[in-house]
């Protein structure tokens, strides 16, 4: 069972299956998860050409003194080290084949803003990105990342990187290239060699293992999920600003949040006390502010569940996500205690079939075409991987540059750090004005206090009573 469920720190158990090796070098299989994102981007391509919505922006920040050289020397052993870098994607025989290229030295553009004046220079660094954030990636060109320096002061740095996110997810970004680059700078600025181990295997090692698995394998989750969804779900429409476009547009744009040292600690002794984890705690304050501003009792949205069950993936760059549809009824009538134990049920269950890939979910249901909106749910929520302990001259933001790209009406992500939980609420400005994302978020972290201090209370009463709890401070 993932950290969603078990654990909120550290990964959990993993399985023993034993990946092998490809025997061959050339073209591989795409795994199913790299697949689905593939053939997305390929649509909003179509239905919006120059849509950024699979444009990824992280912001890795140094405090201190830096070589760049070292950094450098750094970046370009991670890509050695990790195919899935050094990869594009390629029509081979009228089937898509990664294609995994040598690797190549890796050259950061360097930008010095310090002849700026010091409160221009945050906003500055931002702008830069932001433009290399714009730029789209061609899928069957290498490389699928961009790295950019910048300088704000003498001792400290920005450095943006952009990525396809069909080469990394949340556990890559965490878990994997922060931990190896402070590594491998550490040696490299000390004139030391690489302290990290060759991965036993790699991405398109993984992708040919699915692609031999036999169809059987999926049956159990595939029951499962029929069962589960044996009606079609209904739409959930969160009251927008505007008439839905005919067409998804696939545009976004991000609405930064804080959650503050008080209501995480609130929010975890509940979730101690509940047996539960700090996801599930957060996703029933979402739950249970949509039921509250559509009504609806029947509420479907989704959330990202890893893949990486086998240990010889944990250590790898590389997209290893699946979408996964979260199916809760909903009453007015339940006390958001209860609410929480359903969410737990619920979520305990569809993350316990989680590795039917999405499109097999999809081709398992006649749904009707509908070019407008995300089939299944518009509306998603999840949890970052927990961020390690480093040293503390690093450290990462996954939410300080918009690339204008969004898959969905909204999806919220919240991320837990030691004062306090950050949270984006990434959205379609087609549908929504910043100030309708502002107030919704002001009324989910509402939600959140009296999830936190008041349980029993019934999920009809508790928007109203959070908002005159946050009119009285």
């Amino acid at each position: 069972m993932n950290r969603l469920l078990s654990s909120d720190r550290g990964p959990g158990p993993h399985s023993s299956t034993v990946i092998p090796r490809r025997k061959s070098s050339g073209p591989a299989p795409l795994s199913p998860y790299q697949d689905q994102v593939y053939q997305h981007a390929q649509l909003a391509a179509q239905l919006a050409p120059n849509s950024l919505l699979y444009n990824e922006t992280i912001t890795i920040h140094r405090n201190g003194s830096l070589d760049i050289a070292a950094l450098e020397q750094s970046l370009t052993e991670i890509v050695r080290r990790h195919e899935a870098w050094r990869t594009s994607f390629e029509m081979v025989e009228a089937e898509v084949k990664q294609i995994i290229h040598p690797s190549q030295p890796v050259a950061l553009a360097v930008a010095d803003l310090r002849n700026l004046a010091e409160q221009e220079r945050e906003a500055a660094s931002l702008r830069l990105a932001a433009e290399d954030a714009r730029r789209p990636f061609d899928l069957a060109r290498n490389p699928l990342f961009r790295f950019c320096l910048a300088r704000l002061q003498d001792q400290q740095y920005r450095l943006f990187l952009t990525a396809h996110q069909i080469i990394l997810d949340g556990v890559s970004v965490y878990h994997v290239l922060l931990p190896e680059l402070i590594a491998l700078y550490a040696a490299y600025s000390a004139s030391r060699p690489s302290p990290l181990p060759e991965p036993s295997i790699q991405c398109a090692d993984f992708a040919q293992w699915q692609a031999d698995r036999p169809a059987a394998a999926w049956a159990d989750d595939l029951a499962f999920w029929r069962e589960r969804l044996h009606a079609n779900p209904p739409a959930l429409e969160l009251p927008g600003d505007r008439v839905r476009p005919p067409v998804q547009t696939f545009r976004g744009a991000i609405q930064p949040f804080a959650i503050g040292k008080d209501l995480t600690a609130s929010l975890k002794n509940l979730t101690r006390a509940e047996k539960s984890t700090l996801f599930i705690s957060m996703l029933t304050g979402f739950v249970a502010l949509l039921h509250s501003l559509t009504l609806e009792t029947d509420v479907v949205i989704g959330t990202l569940a890893p893949t990486r069950s086998c240990s010889e993936v944990q250590r790898l760059l590389g997209y290893f996500l699946n979408p996964v549809v979260l199916r809760i009824p909903v009453s007015g009538d339940m006390t958001l205690r209860d609410l929480l134990g359903r969410v737990k049920d619920v979520a305990g269950k569809a993350l316990s079939h989680q590795r039917l890939p999405f499109h097999r979910l999809l081709a398992a249901f006649p749904l009707q075409s509908d070019l407008s909106r995300n089939p299944m749910y518009q509306l998603q929520f999840s949890l970052e991987p927990p961020l390690p302990a480093i040293d503390p001259a690093w450290n990462l933001t996954p939410m300080d540059v918009q690339s204008g790209g969004a898959k969905l009406d909204l999806y919220m992500v919240v991320d837990e750090r030691p004062d306090g939980i950050l949270g984006r609420a990434q959205y379609n400005p087609d549908l929504f004005d910043s100030g309708t994302i502002g107030h919704f978020v002001d009324q989910y972290v509402g939600l959140l206090e009296v999830l936190a201090t008041r349980p029993d209370l019934r999920v009809a009463d508790a928007l109203a009573y959070g908002q005159l709890s946050s009119a009285a401070v």
